[in-house]
C-alpha cells in the first residue's frame, strides 16, 4: 500500500487528503487514512482505514461518502479499527495495517451486488463495456460507453427480461441506479406491430442520399470475419434466412414509381418471400490462403448482385477453408438498410442464430419491438407537428450566421465525387485513446463527441490561423448520429435494424486560445470543453429534428433547402472489435478477420457531401483502445498537405485535452447537468470552489 502525497488511478488524479477529510467529518470517526493497494497486477484500489467511537456498518460509510465524493473518488473498501497504527514518530504505521478483505478481484472496484437485479445488471454492463467486472457504483460512461453502448445494453437487457431505456442510462448511469428504474417484462415479449410489411416511408436520411445523385445499388456495407472451420453451407443458409425473415428491413425493396411523390416507392415483402439460398454464396479455398486479391475480387462480384429493386439486399460469401481450418464470411449489405448500431444487432444475431442452427433448434432471436415499417410513419407524423416545425427558426440561424471559407472554391456536385475523392487515415495510441473514452468525458460529466468537437473546433481554427484564413473560432460542422433518439412514445429501437442516421448542423465555439496552450492541456482548455459542451447541449433531441424539417415536413424543408451546407462533416461511429477480436464474448471462433475490417462502397458518380470529412470510430485492440480517423476531401479543393495539417493538428488538440484532464483539479459540471434549476457555468463553479474549500 501507498499513501502519497498524490496518486492516479485510472487516469484520475487523487489527493488522499481530500478525502481523509471528508471522512473524518462523520460525527463518529476521529481518524482516517486512505491508502493505494493492489489486489492483482494491474489492478489498482482505493482502502479507507477508518477509527470511530462506534460500530459502523460499512454500507453505512460507503453511502456517507457517496453523497460527498465523487465517483473516482470513492474507496472501494472500508476497514474499520479501533485506533490507526503509528510509528515511533506518530506517523502511520503501514506494515500494521490489516490487508483489507474481502479483496474483490475485479476491473473497476466497487459494491457488491445486493439483489439479483443488480447482479444481473452488473453482468450486462460487462457485456456491452466489455470489461471483466463493474461495481454497483461505477459510472457506465466513465468506464467507456456512449450513446451507441448504451442501445447495446438496452437490447441486451430487454433479451434478459428487463426494460429501461436509452435515457434512463444517461440519467442513472450505475448499476444500483438502474436497478431502481428497471422493470421486469413479460418472458416473451412480443413484436409490437409485428412484421411491418408494406409500404414504407423514407427515413430523412434516405432522401439525403438521394439528393446526392448516386445509384443506390453499388451502395454498400461489409464485414468479412474469421469463422468456424465446420461453419456448413446448409447451417449458413438456415441462419441467413432466419435473419432475412426476421429483421424487415432485410426484405426492403426500392422500386420506381409514378403515383408517388418521389420518383421510387418503399415496401417490406412478406416473410419467405426472399429465399436465403439467393444471397448465401461458398468459394473453396482449399489449401489457399485468404489474401486482399481474393477478398477484392468476391466483394466485388457480391456488391454487384445487390438489387434494391428485387429486395437483394445481403450477400454471404462462405470462403471454405476446409474442416480443419477456420474460414471467412464476407457479409455485406446494402446501406439503404443498415448503420452503425444495426450491424451490432445483425452480427450478434448471425452468431446467435447459427449456433442454434449447428445444434439443431430454431434460431429463436429476440423480438423486435418497434418495426421499420411503423417507425418510419411515426417520424413524417412527427415532422409535421407544430411543436416541431417551429424549430425551424433555430436551425435556419444557425445556417444563416456567417461560416468564412476554408477554401478557395465550394463544392461542386458535378465535379466533386466520390470517385474522384481522396482520403487519410490516421490513428491514436492507447495511451491518449482511454483517456478520452473515460477520464476526460467523466471528468467533465460529457461525452465523446463533445470531446472530439471541441478538438476539431480548436484545429479548425489554428489551421484557419496557419493559412492565412482568418481569426474565426466558431466552427460550422454537420454531425452525423445514430438517429435512434427516444422521441415518440411506446417505441423502442434498441433491436431494429435499418438505416437511422441522423445528420444535423451544429455551430461551436470554444473560444480564442492560443496553440501552446491547447497543445499543453492548459487550464483554457476546461472552459473551452464546457462551452462546447454546453453548446450542442442547447439542440433539442440531439439534432434529430433537422433531418426531419428538411427532409419530411414539406413547408420548413423548402426554407432549409435554400441554405448554405456546412464546409466540414463529422461523424464518430462508436467502438468495434479489431482484427482478431470474439464477436461475442467467450466465442473466439466468431471474430474480425485479420485480412480486413468494416470495408464499403458507392457508385462512384455520388456526390460528395462536404468538401472535407472526418469518419472516426475505436478499435477495441488487446493492447487496448485505438482512435482511428479516417479524412475523405475533395482534391480541387483540398490540397492533401492542408489535409494532412487539419488532421495532426485534432490530433494534437485531443492529446491536450486528455492532458488538462489528467491533471489535478480539472473538470466539474455545467448548466445542462442541471436541468431542474437556472444556475449560470459561473454560479456552478463558484459551489463547486465553496464544496472544495468546505470540505
Amino acid at each position: 500500500g501507498r499513501a502519497d502525497h498524490q496518486i492516479k488511478i485510472r487516469g484520475f488524479r487523487i489527493e488522499p487528503g481530500e478525502i481523509e477529510k471528508v471522512l473524518t467529518d462523520h460525527p463518529d470517526i476521529t481518524q482516517a487514512a486512505v491508502i493505494t493497494h493492489e489486489n492483482q497486477p494491474g489492478t489498482i484500489r482505493l482502502i479507507a482505514y477508518v477509527a470511530a467511537t462506534n460500530a459502523l456498518p460499512a454500507e453505512s460509510l460507503r453511502e456517507f461518502a457517496r453523497r460527498r465524493l465523487p465517483d473516482y473518488m470513492l474507496p472501494s473498501v472500508f476497514v474499520q479499527l479501533d485506533r490507526l497504527p503509528l510509528t515511533a514518530n506518530g506517523k502511520l504505521d503501514h506494515t500494521a495495517l490489516p490487508d483489507p478483505d474481502p479483496a474483490p478481484q475485479a476491473d473497476a472496484p466497487g459494491r457488491e451486488p445486493r439483489t439479483a437485479r443488480e447482479r444481473l445488471l452488473g453482468e450486462l454492463f460487462t457485456r456491452a463495456l466489455g470489461v471483466n467486472r463493474v461495481g454497483l457504483d461505477d459510472d457506465f460512461f466513465a468506464l467507456g460507453g456512449d450513446s451507441i453502448i448504451s442501445i447495446r445494453l438496452v437490447s441486451l437487457a430487454r433479451t434478459a427480461g428487463v426494460g429501461f431505456a436509452v435515457r434512463d442510462i444517461f440519467e442513472r448511469r450505475t448499476v444500483a441506479g438502474l436497478a431502481d428504474v428497471a422493470e421486469d417484462l413479460p418472458q416473451s415479449a412480443p413484436a409490437t406491430d409485428g412484421a411491418g410489411i408494406g409500404t414504407v416511408e423514407p427515413t430523412p436520411i434516405m432522401l439525403w442520399f438521394d439528393e446526392r445523385g448516386g445509384a443506390i445499388d453499388p451502395f454498400y456495407q461489409a464485414m468479412l470475419l474469421q469463422v468456424p472451420a465446420d461453419l456448413g453451407e446448409d447451417c449458413l443458409t438456415a441462419t441467413v434466412q432466419a435473419l432475412v425473415d426476421h429483421h424487415d428491413a432485410l426484405r426492403l425493396t426500392r422500386t420506381p414509381s409514378r403515383a408517388s411523390r418521389r420518383p421510387w416507392s418503399l415496401e417490406v415483402l412478406p416473410v419467405g418471400a426472399v429465399p436465403a439460398a439467393d444471397l448465401v454464396h461458398r468459394v473453396d479455398v482449399g489449401a489457399g490462403t485468404f489474401d486482399e486479391a481474393l477478398v477484392r475480387d468476391h466483394l466485388d462480384s457480391a456488391a454487384a448482385r445487390l438489387s434494391t429493386e428485387r429486395g437483394v439486399l445481403l450477400q454471404a460469401v462462405w470462403f471454405d477453408a476446409g474442416p480443419s481450418r477456420a474460414g471467412r464470411l464476407l457479409f455485406l449489405v446494402n446501406h439503404l438498410v443498415v448503420d452503425g448500431v444495426s450491424w451490432r444487432l445483425l452480427l450478434a444475431d448471425l452468431v446467435a442464430g447459427w449456433e442454434a442452427v449447428a445444434r439443431g433448434r430454431a434460431p429463436g432471436l429476440e423480438p423486435v419491438h418497434t418495426s421499420l415499417q411503423r417507425w418510419s410513419r411515426l417520424l413524417t407524423a412527427e415532422a409535421r407537428h407544430p411543436a416541431r416545425a417551429a424549430e425551424v427558426r433555430l436551425w435556419a440561424d444557425l445556417l444563416t450566421a456567417a461560416d468564412p471559407p476554408l477554401t478557395a472554391d465550394r463544392l461542386d456536385p458535378g465535379r466533386d465525387t466520390v470517385g474522384r475523392a481522396r482520403d487519410l487515415t490516421l490513428s491514436l495510441p492507447p495511451d491518449v485513446t482511454t483517456s478520452l473514452l473515460t477520464t476526460v468525458p467523466a471528468a467533465f460529466h460529457a461525452g465523446v463527441n463533445d470531446v472530439l468537437l471541441t478538438a476539431l473546433a480548436l484545429a479548425v481554427a489554428q489551421w484557419r490561423r496557419r493559412h492565412a484564413r482568418g481569426r474565426h473560432t466558431e466552427l460550422l460542422v454537420d454531425v452525423e448520429g445514430h438517429g435512434r433518439e427516444e422521441i415518440i412514445e411506446d417505441t423502442d429501437l434498441s433491436r431494429t435494424v435499418g438505416w437511422f442516421t441522423s445528420l444535423y448542423p451544429v455551430r461551436i465555439d470554444p473560444g480564442a486560445l492560443g496553440w501552446e496552450e491547447v497543445a499543453d492541456g492548459g487550464p483554457a482548455l476546461g472552459q473551452a470543453l464546457k462551452r462546447v459542451k454546453e453548446q450542442l447541449r442547447s439542440l433539442p433531441d440531439k439534432g434529430v429534428g433537422f433531418g426531419l424539417l428538411r427532409h419530411l415536413n414539406p413547408s420548413t424543408g423548402s426554407e432549409l433547402r435554400r441554405l448554405a451546407v456546412p464546409q466540414l462533416g463529422f461523424n464518430y461511429l462508436g467502438r468495434f472489435a479489431s482484427a482478431g477480436t470474439p464477436l461475442v464474448a467467450g466465442n473466439p471462433a466468431w471474430a474480425v478477420a485479420s485480412e480486413a475490417g468494416l470495408l464499403s462502397g458507392a457508385d462512384p458518380g455520388t456526390a460528395l457531401a462536404h468538401g472535407l470529412e472526418v469518419n472516426s470510430m475505436v478499435r477495441d485492440t488487446p493492447d487496448g483502445p485505438w482512435l482511428e480517423a479516417v479524412w475523405t476531401w475533395a482534391p480541387d479543393l483540398w490540397p492533401e498537405q492542408h489535409v494532412r495539417d487539419l488532421a495532426e493538428d485534432w490530433f494534437r488538440a485531443i492529446r491536450g485535452l486528455v492532458r488538462h484532464g489528467d491533471r489535478s483539479g480539472t473538470g466539474g459540471h455545467t448548466p445542462s447537468d442541471f436541468p431542474l434549476t437556472t444556475l449560470s457555468q459561473h454560479e456552478i463553479e463558484q459551489l463547486e470552489a465553496a464544496w472544495r474549500i468546505q470540505k
